[in-house]
């Protein structure tokens, strides 16, 4: 049988699990698992990374992925981290994000064969509920004291949490019950900081009379200052290339902190952990080929390799003088453009305000050329070859065509 639960270990990915016998499990048998993810949104981002990767493991090491979308749920809104209650959904929203979402799930795992993942939509049986049937049945196993000392109820207690909100874990707890009775899932796994909910529906059905059912927690993507990585000043970092280009993804990864890439390389790629720990042992200088190999490895995992291997010349291109600049970020322009709109098109700055700035501050360099001028036009004269390169910082580029 597999060690899948010691390649996990070695990789980094478990934070906590419920139960001791879980490794036995794993290592000697065949089993179901869950991992939920919200339709809040019509592509999954890189806080979903490290969820995609575990059940590719899991699913290669002979083990059934269900991967169970929020349809249900997501009306109310996990308050777990949150400061404010969640937009509500309408089911044409979900059913869209789903689709969406199998997509990139493709990338990771398969949906044929004998355990292939199946995709299933919480919708389906929460919304049949009967409230008081759902509350002497289920709401009876549960003690709002523990409820309130969960982590995930504290950050909301001051702003005042509504009930709707504290029946989030009685749902995501009979979801796990709900699969358990129709699909024999005996896992359920997220992030750390899905810890308490996952506590609540193993421990739900535990209380019902069944001693196998199991709850793992895997580490959220951080760096080492504890900082979520896939934060960009555009916001998330996602995995669709309509809304992160190739280009962008890539670079995001090739500009890593040094102590970043042993993390990196081992949540968000495939190499072997000798090649891993090779790579993260490299020192000053050479520690960029590390970061080059990761940047192009977990681009290709998401854009596949034909567009990581554009993103990998637009890089050297612009910061070793070889390779290609066609694949970098571009945007097309009409006629003359001040300085101030070139920077808002290029996004590099949300507003005029923000753009002057960033000029008063040296921040932005046209054709290798500081700008110090706030009311600078750019003309014919400033495109040779047709273009202008435009730079934020050392590391942030835009082609402007016209």
């Amino acid at each position: 049988m597999s060690k899948i639960f010691e390649e996990l270990m070695e990789r980094g990915y478990i934070e906590q699990i419920t139960h001791e016998e879980l490794k036995d499990v794993l290592d000697n048998s065949h089993i179901p698992f869950y991992i939920g993810f919200d339709p809040t949104a019509d592509s999954l981002h890189v806080g979903h990374f490290v969820s995609m990767m575990v059940a590719s493991h899991m699913q290669k090491a002979g083990h059934k992925p269900i991967i169970l979308i929020g349809g249900g749920t997501a009306t109310i809104g996990d308050p777990s981290g949150k400061t404010d209650m969640r937009r509500m959904m309408s089911r044409e929203e979900i059913n869209h994000n789903v689709e969406c979402f199998k997509k990139q799930l493709s990338k990771f795992i398969n949906f044929e064969g004998e355990n292939g993942a199946i995709i299933v939509n919480n919708a389906d049986w929460l919304l049949k509920l009967n409230f008081v049937e759902f509350m002497r049945d289920i709401g009876s196993l549960f003690s709002v004291n523990k409820m309130l000392s969960a982590e995930c109820y504290k950050q909301r207690m001051e702003r005042g949490l509504t009930f709707f909100e504290l029946s989030y874990m009685l749902m995501q707890s009979y979801d796990f019950l709900h699969l358990y009775n129709t699909y024999g899932c005996k896992l359920q796994m997220g992030g750390n900081d899905q810890w308490s909910n996952i506590l609540g529906g193993v421990d739900l059905i535990r209380r019902i009379g069944h001693s196998d059912s199991f709850g793992l927690t895997f580490k959220l993507l951080t760096t080492k200052e504890g900082k979520k990585m896939g934060k960009t000043e555009k916001g998330a970092l996602w995995l669709d290339a309509k809304k992160t280009s190739p280009y962008e993804f890539y670079q995001y990864w090739r500009n890593i902190d040094d102590a970043d890439v042993k993390t990196v390389l081992s949540l968000l790629t495939f190499l072997p952990m000798d090649e891993v720990n090779r790579l993260a042992s490299l020192k000053d200088e050479q520690i960029n080929e590390a970061k080059k190999v990761a940047a192009f490895e977990i681009t290709k995992l998401i854009h596949g390799e034909e567009e990581a291997k554009k993103a990998e010349e637009a890089s050297k291109a612009l910061f070793e003088g070889q390779g290609s600049l066609e694949n970098m970020p571009t945007t097309k322009i009409d006629g003359n453009i001040s300085i101030l709109e070139a920077i808002i098109t290029a996004g590099m700055a949300p507003s005029k305000g923000q753009a002057r700035t960033l000029i008063n501050q040296g921040g932005i360099t046209l054709n290798d050329e500081k700008v110090n001028d706030v009311n600078y036009v750019l003309e014919d004269k400033n495109f040779k070859d047709g273009y202008a390169i435009l730079r934020k910082g050392k590391k942030v580029y835009h082609k402007l065509e016209k």
